[in-house]
């Protein structure tokens, strides 16, 4: 696993990198991503280390994957990720979220390892038109909220969402949980934005209300709800 002064630094890099690519200020990155100013200082100095949600934030402003951002180093055409270069998140309950890998645009791409330890969750924000999440359960029993319904997904259980409103996964049973997550995200035209059913809005916007989505959630084992 890379030490966390060596990520830090890494993610300090690329956001500089990527933000001066696209010729962005300061200023406008914090009201494309809603992460402060200061925040975003701190990023680029090395001075703080990003909880997942601000980085993915970011990300979404910049165009690019959550990978790209913690990539220590350039990627090339193959890439082998060894346990040695995986980046984990910590949760404050014991639990984790490692990114075992992830590819950029425009093929947006990232390989999950979430473990939750019980009474633990973790709140993700709504991620960009048209993506969706993909995860399967290992160990334990996971209880995933999207749209305000709740599903419970148990070991062995499939399940494909979209991830494009705030989701919630939590382990709400007495054993550990682990399940597996791919992140995939659409690439949306530059006169575009590509809505939850794969349609694109001529004016770049997605309606509030969702109008056009078509399957919100599917399940392996049909989408039971928890009780």
């Amino acid at each position: 696993m890379a030490d966390p002064a060596t990520i830090t630094a890494a993610i300090a890099a690329n956001v500089r990198g990527q933000r001066a690519h696209r010729g962005l200020t300061l200023d406008e990155l914090a009201a494309r991503s809603n992460v402060s100013r200061g925040m975003l200082i701190q990023i680029e100095q090395g001075r703080t280390n990003p909880s997942v949600n601000t980085l993915t934030r970011i990300a979404d402003a910049l165009g690019v994957t959550l990978a790209r951002l913690v990539e220590v180093a350039d990627t090339p055409v193959v890439r082998v990720v060894h346990e040695s270069e995986v980046v984990t998140f910590r949760h404050p309950g014991g639990g984790s979220a490692r990114l075992l890998v992830g590819t950029d645009a425009p093929a947006i791409l990232e390989l999950w390892d979430w473990r939750l330890e019980p009474g633990e969750h973790h709140d993700g924000d709504a991620h960009p038109a048209g993506t969706r999440e993909m995860l399967t359960v290992l160990e334990g029993r996971l209880t995933l909220t999207v749209y305000g319904r709740s599903h419970l997904v148990g070991p062995g259980d499939a399940v494909v969402f979209s991830a494009d409103r705030p989701h919630r996964y939590a382990n709400e049973h007495d054993e550990p949980l682990r399940f597996v997550m791919v992140v995939t995200e659409p690439p949306v035209p530059p006169d575009g934005t590509v809505s939850p059913d794969g349609t694109v809005s001529p004016d770049g916007t997605v309606p509030p209300d969702g109008t056009g989505a078509s399957e919100v959630i599917e399940s392996a084992d049909g989408g039971r709800e928890a009780s």
